[in-house]
């Protein structure tokens, strides 16, 4: 019965989203709502088609928005088991919110991970930026953004 819910859900955001497409404009909330489905997925092209929409989304987000863009980004990933960007991301919104508990716990589960694969070492040796030192620039930017007006 679960499923047939998430299904459609699934179905519900995906229509609203591909409507607003061949209009020629999605709303932010519509693309949340959209990759918050698609990460959700047990498929992996969904998944990463959802990080490819919070990455677009944290770019131009207020830093209340990228709190949620950063801590879903950091969930996909770690689904996809990508933890070091994973870890990257959740650690951006502890940077400016380093009280926040979810983050808190899912960081926990990150360097778990990273531990259980023997990768936590080459996660903080290489600055878990491993190329991606811009975005993480970005996204820094973004939440700081949005700190000053919490």
């Amino acid at each position: 019965f679960g499923r047939l819910i998430s299904l459609l859900i699934f179905q519900k955001f995906e229509k609203k989203y591909k409507s607003e497409q061949a209009k020629g404009a999605v709303s932010k909330e519509t693309k949340f709502e959209y990759a918050w489905c698609l990460i959700r997925s047990k498929y992996t092209d969904d998944i990463k088609k959802g990080i490819a929409l919070l990455e677009e989304l944290v770019h131009t987000a207020s830093k209340d928005d990228s709190r949620d863009f950063l801590f879903y980004l950091a969930v996909a990933n770690y689904r996809l088991k990508e933890y070091e960007k994973a870890l990257k991301y959740i650690r951006t919104l502890l940077k400016n919110e380093p009280g926040n508990k979810q983050a808190q716990e899912l960081e926990k589960l990150i360097v778990k991970a990273l531990k259980k694969d023997g990768l936590v070492g080459m996660a903080i040796v290489g600055g878990i930026g491993l190329g991606v030192a811009g975005l993480a620039g970005l996204i820094g930017l973004a939440v700081s953004k949005g700190a000053a007006k919490s």
